[in-house]
């Protein structure tokens, strides 16, 4: 019997000796686990103060400066050309008595300098398609920024259609009034 309290004495201690381990090595791991992250956060901590301090500055601006110069070479900037076309005035199509008429003054912005010559060769054609577009629409469809936006794709399409080879970028309103 003695025999067996020393067994259970010995087993107790060593019990105790296994309960105290565990809290030994989380311990440990605490200890790694704060000498990993206190570095980081102070190199992180480091570069987030000069960034903000700007003291990386003309390292991120030279760098900028690089991508733009690269990005730049191809591109080559024209001043835009714009060509204005006379006042335009037509009867709309209507299904009622009443006669409502549209108002309309556009400049086109061309591709180079060199078009205006093409662009005046051209004009009887321009203003004869768009007449002839103009006089079919109703006053539904010029209502609202959508019908704008239609009235100007088509105006454009019909003037490039016109004028080919020569290009215009865009149809820009000047004056439209809907009577």
């Amino acid at each position: 019997m003695a025999e067996d309290l020393e067994d259970d004495f010995e087993e107790g201690e060593a019990s105790d000796e296994l309960d105290a381990l565990p809290e030994r090595r989380g311990g440990g791991s605490k200890k790694k686990l704060i000498l990993v992250i206190v570095p980081i956060l102070l190199v992180v901590g480091a570069a987030a103060g000069a960034y903000f301090s700007g003291l990386l500055d003309p390292l991120l601006h030279s760098m900028k400066s690089d991508k733009k110069v690269e990005e730049e070479k191809p591109k080559e900037v024209h001043a835009a050309v714009f060509y204005d076309l006379p006042e335009i005035l037509v009867n709309l199509n209507t299904s009622g008595r009443k006669q409502n008429f549209l108002k309309i003054r556009v400049s086109l912005e061309l591709e180079s300098p060199l078009d205006v010559s093409k662009i005046e060769g051209v004009m009887p054609r321009i203003i004869d398609n768009f007449q002839v577009y103009l006089r079919e629409l109703r006053i539904e469809d010029l209502q609202g920024s959508s019908g704008m936006l239609r009235l100007r794709e088509e105006l454009l399409t019909r003037v490039n259609n016109a004028v080919k080879p020569a290009k215009v970028n865009d149809v820009l309103f000047k004056e439209m009034l809907v009577q």
